[in-house]
């Protein structure tokens, strides 16, 4: 199979599908790969390194969607990329269509097979959300700790405190891989750490994290209450392929001190916080009622040599079953994650959504 890498066009994206040596997997198999001339770069490969492994790179976007059958990214499409895909074409990327209704007509629109990252599903396990999610939970820990420093605009709290100072508070909002990532970072500061979620098998887990961890049931009036005098908040909320709930409102946010900080994980999925709209790496963040709110989309791009080997590494053996055939349908984890198919929306988690 032809397979095509392009340059991720969202904002500050320095990421990359596939690394050389993901690459060099696939050339070996007898499949052809192309490369967005510096596609890799900002990941920390050269042209050279893909060249050096049988990959040809050609010179823009549109060569690459014009070569490739199976296209292979990392973030959504935006609207350079829309304007080159094509009804043939295999789309193996994050999706995330719950929260974007226009993106999801385009597709079904332009007629082709988009397979979602965050919809593959092996045995109710995301394998190719997971690498993200710990990235993007550590980040938002690390985000949050900044955004206290009074040059930010924080409270000019030091989150894990020190002797003759109270500690740092940090509420995280669902007990999955981001926010046991994001908890466990916390805890490891110094920080008090109050974690919600609705299963008891997450709260026990939350519990092990350390002495500092408080497990909760995700009550309104606990999640409440605890808001209120939390000095970092970070929504990490999931409900697989489907638009996150709302769990933390605009009545909660108006009762925190000024100077704290609200992050929010789940934006790609239309975001937890009532008060959350979408935010780019150039102009991460906003102030709502006093509040300093961070909903990047795409909070793992910044660190882009670390998560592009996180995700080419979970990614390259699903990319090899889809590139063997048109049998890969019959694999139930990539069969799960097909979202679009011939200009109509598959998924479950999606119906109804337009």
């Amino acid at each position: 199979m032809r397979i095509g890498i392009p340059s991720e066009t969202k904002t500050l994206e320095g990421r990359v599908a596939l690394v050389p040596a993901a690459a060099a997997d696939l050339v070996k198999r007898g499949h052809e790969v192309f490369i967005q001339a510096g596609a890799g770069e900002k990941s920390g490969f050269s042209d050279e390194a893909y060249v050096s492994e049988g990959v040809k790179v050609v010179a823009d976007a549109a060569a690459v969607y014009e070569a490739g059958e199976l296209i292979v990214k990392v973030k959504e499409p935006i609207a350079g990329d829309l304007a080159l895909l094509k009804k043939h074409h295999l789309l193996f990327c994050y999706l995330h269509l719950a929260a974007e209704p226009e993106l999801t007509k385009s597709l079904l629109d332009i007629g082709l097979t988009g397979v979602a990252f965050e919809s593959v599903d092996d045995d109710g396990n995301l394998p190719l959300l997971l690498p993200m999610s710990v990235i993007a939970g550590r980040i938002a820990t690390q985000i949050g700790t900044t955004l206290l420093h009074r040059p930010q605009g924080g409270k000019g709290k030091l989150l894990g405190g020190m002797a003759s100072t109270p500690r740092g508070k940090v509420v995280v909002l669902g007990g999955g891989t981001a926010g046991k990532a994001a908890a466990s970072l916390a805890a490891a500061a110094g920080a008090n750490v109050v974690v919600f979620d609705k299963r008891q098998d997450r709260l026990a887990e939350m519990m092990e994290l350390g002495p500092n961890v408080t497990a909760l049931y995700a009550y309104e009036s606990s999640v409440a209450q605890e808001v209120r005098d939390a000095d970092v908040v970070v929504g990490a909320v999931l409900i697989p392929s489907a638009k996150a709930p709302r769990v933390v409102t605009e009545e909660m946010v108006k009762t925190m001190e000024k100077g704290s900080v609200l992050v929010d994980i789940s934006i790609d999925q239309g975001g937890c916080f009532e008060t959350s709209k979408p935010t780019t790496w150039k102009e991460p963040t906003y102030d709502v009622h006093g509040v300093t709110h961070f909903c990047v989309t795409n909070m793992p791009g910044a660190v882009p040599q670390t998560s592009s080997l996180a995700i080419s590494a979970a990614i390259l053996p699903f990319v090899q079953r889809m590139a063997a055939g048109p049998d890969w349908r019959d694999f139930e984890p990539l069969r799960a994650g097909i979202n679009v198919e011939g200009g109509k929306l598959v998924h479950p988690a999606l119906q109804g959504m337009l």
